[in-house]
C-alpha cells in the first residue's frame, strides 16, 4: 500500500485495504483517489418561500467524478460505508460544499447533509466543522444541519445531546424525507427540529391523490403546533406547486422551481414564477366515498394485562422483552389506572451504568408516568384527538389508557389514533353524494370559503332540473336517477378539473364554482349538450307533444313540459361576500331567475346595484395596483 493512501486511511479501514490489496479493488482505489484528490463537486438546489418566490436557502448536494461509478451520491456513500470511510467522505463533502457556498456568495441559509453517525463523531462534535465555517467567514446561524437517515437510529439520548450542543453554537436542525426514513416521526418528536422536509413521494401527484393530500395537511397541522417549518421537496409540476402553495406550506424545493447545479440559479424558473403569480386556487383531489358515522375510542382498544405497583422494574423489563411490539404498560391498582410505563423510558434508564443493579428490584412506579391520559371507552375519536392535543405531545408517543366507568379496559397508541383520525378526515372532507359520487355540501362550502379567502374572482353557477318530479312520476325513479347521473357527467365535462369545482347539493341540484374565464361559453355548451342528450330519455310521442300528462292530487289531468336545465350564474369579485352562506343565497336567487325562462336557460346576474358594487370593487383594485 503506498504511503499517500495510508495517510488518509483511518485505522478501521487499513485492515480492509491490506486484506484486499492483492485484488486491488477498483472501487476501493477509486474511492481513495476521490478523497485524496478532493474529486467531489457540490451542487446547490434552491429552497424558496412559497409565498414570495424568494430564495430562502440552498441545499448542498454532492456528486462524484462524472466518469466514475461513484458519480451518484447513493453509490458514493454506499461504497464509503462498505470500506469504512463514511466519516472521511462526509467530512470532505462538508468542506467542499461550505467552500463553494462561500466562494459563490450565495444568499440565505445552507442546508448541509449530515448522517446521524457523523453527527455523533468526536471530530464533528469537537467543533471541527464549526471552525471550518468560521475560517471561511460563514456564520453558524446560516447553516442548517440536515439529518439524512441511512439506517435506524436507536440512541436518541445521545443524538439529542449532540443536537443541543450544535444548537448552542448557533446551528439549526432539519430532518430529511419525513415519511420515508426508519424513524423520522420519532426523530421529529425527540429532536424538535426547526425544519422538516416531507419526502417527495407524498408531494408527487398530490393533486391527484387525496390520501397524500391528507397526509401533508396533517403534517402541516402538527408543524404549526410545534413551531416547525415544513419544506415540500420534489415539486415537479405546476399542479403540485399550486397544491403546496394553497396548503400554506412555507417552503418548497424541486425541479419545477430550479434544478440542482454547480452554479445554482439565483431566481426561480419562469414556470414557477408564472405559477406563483397564478390568480386562483387548485381544486383539491377527492375520494368518492360517503362519510361514515363517528367512531368511538373502542376501535383503538388493545387488551394488555396491566402491571401492579408491587411489581419491580426487572419484571416489567422482562415483559417488554417478551413482547417486542409492546410500547407501553399500564400500572393498575385495584382496577384503577395510576400510571403508564413506556418501553423507551425503562430501556433508556437500564442503559445507564449500574442503574439496573440499583433499581431493578425497586417498584415499577419509579419509572412510570404518574399523569397518564385516561379516557372513557365511549368518547369519539375526535374528542380523543382533542384530548391528546390538550394534554401534551408526550401522550402521542406514550399512548393512553381506556377505561369503562373508571375501571381499566386496555390501552391505545398514538399511531393508531393518527391513522384513524386521518382516515376519518379523508372521508369527511370528501363527503360525496351517493348517486353521482360528486362532492356534497361540506366540501362545497369548504371550497367556496377557500375561494373567498384567496381573494380570487370566480363564478358560481347553480344548476337545477325543471319539471323533474313529473318525469319521475311517469318514467320511474330509476330513469330519474339516470337523468341525474347523466346531468352530473355533462356538468363535470364542462369543468377544468384543476380550476373548476363541481358539487352535487342533492336531488337534481348541482353547483359549479368556475375559475375558468370562459365560464359562460362552458355553460352554453352544457345547455346545448343537455338539449341533445335529454331527448333520449323520452318516448317518441312525448317528444312530439313537447311533454306529457299526469293526474294531480285533485284528480285532474295536468300537462307537463319536458325536463329542462336552468343555470343561474353570479360572478363573484373579492370583497363582495364573506361566507359560503351569502354565496348560497345569491346563487339561489339567480337560479330562480333562470327557472322563469322557458326551456334550457342561463341567467347571469346583471342587476344594477350588484354590478355597481362590483365596479366599486374593481375601481379599488385598480387604485391599489391589483
Amino acid at each position: 500500500m503506498d504511503v499517500n493512501v495510508r495517510k488518509i486511511l483511518p485505522d478501521r479501514a487499513i485492515d480492509f485495504a491490506v486484506t484486499h490489496e492483492s485484488s486491488r479493488s477498483e472501487i476501493f482505489l477509486r474511492l481513495i483517489q476521490i478523497i485524496e484528490q478532493r474529486q467531489l463537486t457540490p451542487n446547490f438546489q434552491p429552497i424558496i418561500s412559497m409565498a414570495t418566490g424568494e430564495i430562502y436557502a440552498y441545499e448542498g448536494l454532492i456528486r462524484g467524478p462524472s466518469n466514475s461509478p461513484l458519480h451518484s451520491p447513493l453509490s458514493l456513500f454506499r461504497a464509503a460505508g462498505q470500506f469504512g470511510l463514511l466519516l472521511e467522505v462526509e467530512r470532505l463533502c462538508r468542506q467542499v460544499t461550505l467552500e463553494a457556498f462561500v466562494q459563490q456568495k450565495l444568499m440565505g441559509k445552507l442546508f448541509l447533509n449530515v448522517s446521524p453517525e457523523c453527527l455523533l463523531d468526536a471530530n464533528f462534535k469537537n467543533g471541527e466543522t464549526l471552525d471550518y465555517m468560521r475560517s471561511l467567514g460563514l456564520e453558524p446561524h446560516r447553516v442548517v444541519i440536515e439529518l439524512t437517515e441511512n439506517q435506524p437510529t436507536y440512541d436518541y439520548s445521545l443524538l439529542l445531546e449532540a443536537v443541543r450542543h450544535y444548537r448552542s453554537m448557533g446551528l439549526e436542525i432539519a430532518i430529511d424525507d419525513l415519511g420515508e426514513g426508519f424513524s423520522s416521526l420519532r426523530l421529529w418528536f425527540e429532536l424538535r427540529p426547526e425544519y422538516v422536509k416531507i419526502d417527495q413521494h407524498f408531494i408527487q401527484n398530490i393533486n391527484q391523490d387525496p390520501i397524500k393530500l391528507q397526509f401533508v395537511r396533517s403534517i402541516q397541522q402538527i408543524a404549526e403546533n410545534s413551531s416547525t417549518q415544513i419544506i415540500a421537496e420534489g415539486i415537479e409540476t405546476h399542479a403540485e406547486f399550486m397544491i403546496v402553495k394553497d396548503l400554506g406550506i412555507l417552503l418548497g424545493q424541486g425541479y419545477f422551481i430550479a434544478r440542482p447545479n454547480a452554479i445554482p440559479a439565483t431566481i426561480i424558473s419562469t414556470d414557477a414564477a408564472n405559477s406563483l403569480n397564478h390568480n386562483g386556487i387548485m381544486v383539491f383531489p377527492r375520494k368518492n366515498t360517503v362519510i361514515q358515522k363517528t367512531l368511538s375510542t373502542m376501535k383503538l382498544l388493545i387488551s394488555v394485562p396491566p402491571v401492579t405497583p408491587e411489581m419491580d422494574n426487572d419484571e416489567v423489563y422482562d415483559r417488554f422483552n417478551a413482547q417486542l411490539a409492546l410500547e407501553s404498560l399500564p400500572v393498575v391498582e385495584q382496577g384503577i389506572p395510576i400510571g403508564i410505563i413506556t418501553r423507551n423510558r425503562l430501556i433508556d434508564a437500564y442503559a445507564r451504568p449500574y442503574w439496573r443493579e440499583l433499581y431493578g428490584k425497586k417498584s415499577c412506579t419509579l419509572f412510570m408516568d404518574s399523569a397518564p391520559l385516561v379516557v372513557d371507552k365511549n368518547i369519539s375519536l375526535q374528542e380523543l384527538s382533542n384530548a391528546v392535543v390538550a394534554a401534551g405531545q408526550r401522550h402521542l408517543s406514550n399512548g393512553f389508557i381506556i377505561t369503562d366507568r373508571g375501571q381499566y379496559l386496555g390501552v391505545g397508541t398514538g399511531h393508531d389514533l393518527m391513522r384513524e383520525i386521518t382516515q376519518l378526515q379523508i372521508t369527511a372532507a370528501r363527503y360525496a353524494n351517493p348517486l353521482t359520487l360528486l362532492p356534497g355540501n361540506v366540501p362545497i362550502d369548504e371550497h367556496i370559503d377557500r375561494l373567498l379567502e384567496s381573494q380570487v374572482i370566480f363564478c358560481v353557477c347553480y344548476c337545477d332540473l325543471d319539471a323533474f318530479k313529473p318525469f319521475n312520476d311517469i318514467y320511474g325513479y330509476r330513469k330519474g336517477d339516470e337523468v341525474i347521473r347523466v346531468t352530473g357527467n355533462m356538468l363535470s365535462q364542462a369543468c377544468d378539473l384543476e380550476r373548476d369545482f363541481i358539487g352535487h347539493i342533492g336531488g337534481d341540484d348541482f353547483i359549479i364554482l368556475f375559475q375558468s374565464l370562459d365560464w359562460e361559453i362552458r355553460c352554453r355548451h352544457v345547455l346545448a349538450s343537455f338539449t341533445r342528450e335529454i331527448m333520449h330519455f323520452f318516448k317518441p310521442e312525448h317528444c312530439d307533444q313537447g311533454g306529457y300528462s299526469s293526474i294531480d292530487r285533485k284528480g285532474q289531468r295536468v300537462f307537463h313540459s319536458l325536463v329542462t336545465l336552468s343555470i343561474g350564474a353570479v360572478l363573484v369579485a373579492p370583497g363582495i361576500f364573506s361566507s359560503h352562506h351569502e354565496i348560497s343565497t345569491i346563487a339561489t336567487t339567480a337560479k330562480h331567475q333562470a327557472k322563469r325562462i322557458a326551456g334550457n336557460s342561463l341567467f347571469i346576474e346583471r342587476r344594477e346595484h350588484y354590478l355597481q358594487h362590483m365596479e366599486r370593487v374593481d375601481s379599488t383594485r385598480c387604485v391599489n395596483g391589483i
